[in-house]
């Protein structure tokens, strides 16, 4: 009786463990996959590793006429935490969108279901490759802009790092909120313009929100990306409270819920006609 119980103990213990693993074990073999496949696409790689760079080197120039004074600021910390906002919206947000639409134009998605794989753990499985390029990107904005500009270390990492992770989960739910309007993989270069140009323009990437006219700073405030930036920027300039901080959190996990609670209800997970 006991050696049968215990067996039978273990054998549940080993079962339930077993259960934790293949959920993480099916949703990194579709990254693997995902990322080989993002490997072999020079130009999507292209696309997300350099544009970045080229833009912030852009917008710095063009950031060169703003009375930073005025709003509490100087070169390396408007520009530094705009090119890691950039980064994100390229490289994950752009690029995801497109990897949605085109897996499932091409009936992907639809023969993932068919297996052991849930839903969430196929858009996970996707989504991972562009998130990690999103982050090594982020490192690499950081470690190339930084030095040039001569940018100080983050005051406040912690507030970089909460910005970053909460940006990446809310470009990733966003490209596939953005997917479930799009029709093909040609559309997939128009769908997500506007959140693009909303993100680049009134999230305060390289235009801060202080010097802009207080009705629109007010309407900017409730973009997707503002308070992502805002928390990367105060991790450089120290200047934002415990209040300020959950604030900012709080707005970035109610878009992250909406854009989550679309993909729910209109992901369509085969091709649209």
């Amino acid at each position: 009786m006991t050696t049968t119980h215990t067996t039978t103990h273990a054998t549940t213990g080993a079962t339930k463990t077993a259960a934790r693993t293949t959920a993480r074990a099916r949703v990194t073999s579709l990254a693997r996959a995902e990322l080989t496949l993002l490997i072999r696409n020079k130009a999507a790689l292209t696309y997300a590793l350099l544009l970045p760079g080229s833009l912030t080197l852009s917008m710095t120039t063009f950031t060169s006429d703003i009375d930073l004074d005025k709003a509490g600021l100087d070169l390396p910390t408007l520009v530094l935490p705009g090119s890691i906002g950039l980064a994100l919206i390229l490289a994950v947000y752009m690029n995801l969108v497109g990897v949605y639409v085109i897996r499932r134009e091409e009936l992907v998605l639809k023969r993932l279901r068919t297996g052991e794989l849930t839903d969430p753990e196929i858009l996970a499985g996707a989504a991972l490759p562009a998130v990690l390029m999103g982050l090594v990107q982020c490192v690499l904005m950081v470690a190339a802009v930084g030095p040039a500009l001569d940018a100080p270390a983050p005051k406040a990492p912690h507030l970089v790092v909460l910005g970053v992770a909460a940006g990446l989960a809310l470009m990733a739910t966003l490209a596939a909120a953005t997917a479930a309007f799009t029709k093909t993989a040609e559309s997939a270069q128009l769908t997500p313009m506007p959140v693009m140009l909303v993100s680049m323009l009134a999230s305060g990437l390289f235009v801060p929100l202080d010097i802009m006219p207080d009705r629109v700073a007010a309407v900017c405030e409730w973009a997707p990306l503002t308070p992502v930036v805002a928390l990367i920027r105060a991790g450089w300039t120290g200047e934002m409270g415990l209040g300020e901080a959950l604030t900012a959190l709080a707005t970035a996990a109610a878009w992250t819920a909406l854009a989550g609670w679309t993909v729910r209800r209109r992901f369509p997970w085969e091709p649209r006609r």
